[in-house]
């Protein structure tokens, strides 16, 4: 998908993008939020935690950039599987044209990952806006 994600150069900017867009919808925004310890036992931290203010309805997200192929699309199953241990429900964002397309579709599969291109949107139906 070239030319749909071009104003994201990194992670580090995705997970801004995804905090911003929190906070352009009125949701209460925190970043790396840390909720206990992964199997090997390092500390699990959530990129973005999005909370509606008066519902309190939480959802947590994973950012996922990859301009070229590497080592980001490997980590994907993985990370699917850390979400499904959090104590709140959480997605994967991704962007970037360095995600194959068997990876793009596998995310999709899942029901738990959604292209930035399509996060507002999905955030609205989500808490309800």
């Amino acid at each position: 998908m070239p030319g749909r994600d071009t104003a994201v150069i990194s992670g580090k900017d995705l997970q801004d993008q995804v905090a911003a867009l929190g906070r352009e919808l009125s949701l209460s925004v925190d970043t790396e939020v840390e909720v206990g310890r992964r199997v090997w036992g390092a500390r699990r931290r959530i990129d973005v935690v999005l909370k509606h203010k008066e519902t309190r309805v939480s959802l947590g997200i994973e950012c996922k950039y990859q301009s070229g192929p590497g080592s980001a699309e490997e980590k994907i199953p993985a990370t699917i599987q850390d979400i499904r241990a959090w104590p709140i429900r959480g997605i994967v964002v991704y962007c970037g044209a360095g995600f194959s397309t068997n990876m793009e579709s596998y995310l999709l599969s899942t029901g738990m990952a959604v292209e930035l291109c399509d996060l507002k949107p999905w955030l609205e139906l989500y808490f309800g806006l």
